[in-house]
């Protein structure tokens, strides 16, 4: 004998008998809640499409108090409620935020809060226009949009818009539990983000990076290994100072680059070299506990891995103790670029695994940077060539 299926038996009613009764009850075949009413003595009904028994029975309290007369007698659709962009950025801060990176979840999240704060949180998504784009860059350039109120450049404005896009064209390809599209277009699509003319994208010298590890020996040993290992690698300094020793197969040579700590969300495998072996010997010493535990955990909670404003001051005080004056653009980052630029020589497939890049295009774009000597170089080559042999 084979066994029933239980069915949902909740049923809901309101208004009155001979008047206004209106019940919502379950499809025992698809689970999706069905509204029924009498009219001229006929007993009508239709299905509500959806399986939320709370907004069943508030559509039913609406259809028996007389509000949706035209939903009733079948002469039009119940029309969704707009959706705004607080909705929006809730459902996308739900959905898609938390599978970044962690850095990128909380630059997601602090984006939208400024958005929601200078266009509204009741603002429909449809409704923005060109006017509202140049308004916001206005507004963000001068600093009357953001949470530290400093202007800021095109760069900074260049990558909030960004979201705002990305988040567009997925509300544009993503439906409701119903299958509606959530926005039947990116009313934005096509307009053009500010560029900084001449970025400043600042590559270490190799002598300035001997005065930073030279200095790195009167500071924190934390700061000397992130150093080494964010120059031998040319990962990011978020990436380096979330390592841990679950990710270090020392006997292999090999580093795990973790997916979550990867403004790229790429995961990887990188070889290491014999300076970054022993840092790790040096960073083993120091902290000896094991497991999953941080390479580089934060002084005053071994448990946890460094904060990033702690690795940024190190950098600063240890620019000082080198005698470089400060310079802007060169942060930890130009380290990435150097690496880069040290690895022009190299394929690009390999460099692009060896750092971590996902597409060459970014590599020749942002990173590499050929120094006056590698270009004197050739065009020696250019003209050694074309001299014709004896």
């Amino acid at each position: 004998m084979m066994a029933r299926t239980k069915r949902d038996r909740r049923a809901y009613s309101a208004g009155e008998w001979g008047r206004n009764r209106v019940r919502v009850f379950p499809d025992p075949k698809t689970g999706l809640y069905q509204i029924e009413w009498r009219e001229n003595g006929r007993r009508l009904a239709r299905s509500l499409k959806h399986r939320d028994w709370s907004r069943a029975k508030r559509q039913a309290d609406k259809v028996a108090a007389g509000f949706a007369v035209r939903e009733l007698n079948g002469k039009a659709e119940p029309e969704p409620e707009p959706l705004t962009l607080g909705t929006l950025f809730e459902i996308y801060g739900e959905e898609v935020t938390p599978t970044k990176a962690e850095s990128s979840q909380k630059y997601d999240r602090a984006t939208m809060r400024m958005f929601l704060k200078f266009f509204g949180g009741h603002r429909r998504p449809d409704t923005l226009s060109q006017r509202d784009w140049d308004r916001f860059i206005r507004a963000r350039r001068s600093g009357r949009a953001g949470r530290s109120g400093r202007p800021v450049g095109n760069r900074t404005i260049q990558q909030d818009l960004k979201l705002l896009i990305a988040i567009l064209n997925w509300a544009a390809k993503s439906r409701d539990e119903e299958g509606r599209l959530l926005l039947d277009s990116n009313p934005l699509r096509g307009l053009k983000t500010p560029t900084e003319k001449n970025p400043t994208r600042v590559v270490l010298t190799q002598a300035e990076y001997e005065a930073l590890l030279k200095a790195s020996m009167s500071m924190d040993w934390r700061f000397r290994v992130a150093l080494v290992i964010a120059h031998e690698t040319g990962h990011r300094i978020g990436a380096v100072r979330q390592l841990r020793w679950s990710d270090i197969d020392l006997e292999a040579r090999i580093i795990r680059w973790r997916a979550e700590n990867e403004k790229t969300g790429y995961e990887h495998r990188t070889p290491v070299t014999a300076e970054v072996l022993a840092v790790l010997e040096e960073a083993r010493m120091q902290n000896p506990r094991g497991g999953n535990s941080p390479v580089l955990p934060a002084p005053k909670d071994l448990s946890r891995c460094l904060d990033r404003s702690r690795v940024r001051v190190w950098w600063d005080k240890a620019q000082k103790l080198a005698g470089l004056e400060p310079r802007r653009g060169r942060g930890w980052h130009s380290l990435r670029r150097k690496f880069a630029s040290d690895l022009m020589d190299q394929p690009l497939k390999v460099l692009c695994e060896l750092g971590g890049w996902k597409t060459a295009q970014t590599v020749l774009q942002c990173y590499q940077r050929p120094d006056e000597d590698r270009l004197r170089k050739a065009l020696e080559a250019r003209r050694s060539a074309s001299v014709p042999a004896n």
